[in-house]
């Protein structure tokens, strides 16, 4: 998986002021959807809040990958976030979180979202990969550490 073909630097968001859990999912859905003709924010935001009733996209660690699939998407697209102050998101381990990447998929996707969900929390496990993110300076420099190589 390439990230920097779901991520652009425009959907890279640092810093950002988060609020609550539905207020960074809206945002996330804004980012998603702005360049991206066929797909509508409310539709993204449906789709994440949908997955969200099904269980807690919070992994632990300060993480969360809200996902879902549209029918509308052609493409996997994704968008990242650091906040400037951590959310309850309901995570496993109960702790606020301050990363959230979205991601959202063709709805015939199966294979590829197990496979994109697969390598984000790879990434996202290693916490030199986590500390980064959250030391990115602006949103270019956010989108370029998300998506560098990962050592191991």
């Amino acid at each position: 998986m390439n990230l920097a073909s779901l991520l652009s630097p425009d959907r890279s968001l640092c810093a950002s002021i988060g609020g609550s859990k539905k207020r960074v999912l809206e945002t996330l859905s804004e980012a998603i959807a702005q360049n991206t003709p066929d797909i509508t924010a409310d539709a993204v935001f449906n789709g994440l809040i949908e997955r969200e009733r099904l269980g807690s996209t919070g992994f632990g660690n300060g993480i969360a990958i809200p996902h879902c699939r549209l029918e509308s998407c052609t493409e996997p697209l994704a968008a990242l976030m650091t906040l400037s102050e951590g959310v309850d998101f309901d995570a496993m381990d109960g702790h606020a979180v301050d990363i959230v990447f979205a991601l959202v998929v063709p709805s015939n996707a199966s294979n590829e979202h197990l496979e994109i969900l697969k390598e984000l929390a790879v990434r996202l496990n290693n916490a030199s990969y986590r500390n980064n993110l959250r030391n990115a300076e602006n949103n270019g420099s956010l989108y370029q550490l998300a998506t560098a190589r990962l050592e191991v």
